[in-house]
């Protein structure tokens, strides 16, 4: 085992530096080969300690004790029993009791290629990353599976990006990886027991504004897959309301989370998206009144298109700031520049909505007096106050998502 290097970032680990836990429910038949092989590879290609811990989801066959056969064969490999079924029970139990500095998993039937696990756990062990994720749907993922698997996958992380605001590319591949300081802040916000864990777990971090790394994977199906896929949707879906419920009314219990993780989005809660929106329209209400202000203080100087570019220039900048601090919590100065630069092209789009109705009022109504010209120019801001709000909230102030280090996937030599 080669030492790894130390940042500071990752705190020194009292055990190994990975561990790599295998949740199985009635896996007698494969167990045996895949821990086997996986305690090969990682003996002799992984530059890192590691312990592999087979967590047994209370499986009805000889499961249990092929599993406590291999913790007494193979060093580095020990064997845990839950009296309940659920990999989100299993990770939880294991993760939390650990003393290893990064926590991974991959599903028995190593259908990830294992030359990825060093992609997955090196920016973890680094302190470049606080998670890591393999995906089977980010460009350079090779993957061998059936048209409705494949289907249904895509569909359920579409639904995930459009409800939820993940921007994370695939949240069910089984094969993750966390830094254990990060796991305990999280693990005890992470409600599901079941498949829904990893999504549950991703989303929290990504909204606590950790840094999540994906590794496009090799990936072939397992033909005798033990989810059961209806029932498994039907769990997902449900998960994904309660989620998106607690994001809306800003009941996730993130404050402590967001100060311990000591991201940019530390000290405040960023609200639910209901409080956001109360938040953005007070802001906005006030930004309209100054600016209307200004407009018509400049109105006789610069005329109507030069009065209004300032005076949208000027609320602009107030708004961002304002919103940045108050409607997305945002308090650290780190980014403050770019997000006022993004805010400016933000306020780009307000602009060309705005000079675009004087435009047309000019062409409809010439010689229209100060009133007609103030309304136009309201209406048109309260469009551009849509469309800035959408904006700042997908793109100015969303979480922000790693990328993966390299362009190709992980893939083994044979």
């Amino acid at each position: 085992m080669v030492a790894r290097p130390r940042h500071g970032a990752v705190p020194a680990p009292a055990g190994p530096d990975v561990e790599v836990v295998v949740p199985v429910y009635n896996e007698e038949a494969d167990l045996e080969a895949s821990v086997t092989r996986l305690h090969a590879y990682l003996s002799h290609q992984l530059p890192f300690s590691f312990r592999i811990t087979v967590a047994d989801n209370a499986s009805t066959d000889r499961t249990w004790a092929v599993a406590r056969d291999l913790a007494g064969r193979l060093h580095g490999v020990q064997a845990v029993h839950l009296e309940a079924k659920g990999r989100g029970r299993a990770l939880r139990q294991v993760w939390a009791a650990s003393d290893a500095a990064v926590l991974a998993y991959m599903d028995v039937d190593l259908s990830t290629d294992l030359a990825a696990v060093l992609p997955l756990v090196a920016p973890l062990l680094s302190g470049h990353s606080d998670v890591a994720i393999g995906t089977r749907l980010a460009r350079g993922a090779r993957v061998v599976r059936g048209t409705k698997r494949e289907v249904i996958s895509r569909a359920y992380n579409l639904l995930l990006h459009a409800a939820l605001r993940a921007r994370f590319s695939d949240a069910q591949c089984g094969f993750k990886a966390i830094r254990a300081d990060r796991a305990r802040l999280l693990l005890p916000l992470v409600q599901d027991h079941g498949w829904f864990f990893d999504t549950e777990l991703l989303v929290l971090a990504e909204r606590a504004g950790m840094r999540i790394h994906e590794v496009p994977v090799d990936w072939v199906d397992d033909p005798d897959s033990r989810v059961e896929l209806l029932p498994t949707v039907r769990a997902d879906l449900l998960g994904v309301a309660r989620l998106g419920r607690g994001l809306l009314t800003g009941r996730l219990g993130l404050g402590d989370l967001l100060e311990a993780a000591g991201t940019e989005r530390a000290l405040q809660t960023p609200p639910g998206l209901v409080r956001q929106v109360v938040r953005f329209a007070v802001i906005g209400v006030l930004s309209t009144a100054a600016y209307v202000l200004l407009y018509l203080a400049l109105r006789a100087g610069l005329g109507a298109q030069g009065a209004n570019a300032v005076a949208l220039l000027a609320t602009a900048v107030a708004n961002t700031a304002a919103n940045r601090r108050l409607t997305f919590g945002v308090r650290s100065a780190r980014h403050r520049l770019r997000h006022q630069v993004q805010g400016l092209g933000v306020f780009g789009v307000g602009l060309a909505l705005t000079s675009g109705a004087l435009a047309a009022l000019g062409a409809l109504a010439p010689g229209a007096g100060r009133l007609p010209e103030v309304a136009v120019l309201v209406g048109a801001n309260v469009t551009a106050t849509v469309v800035r709000f959408v904006l700042l909230r997908a793109w100015v102030f969303a979480p922000a998502r790693v990328p993966a280090a390299a362009s190709t996937p992980a893939r083994s030599s044979s």
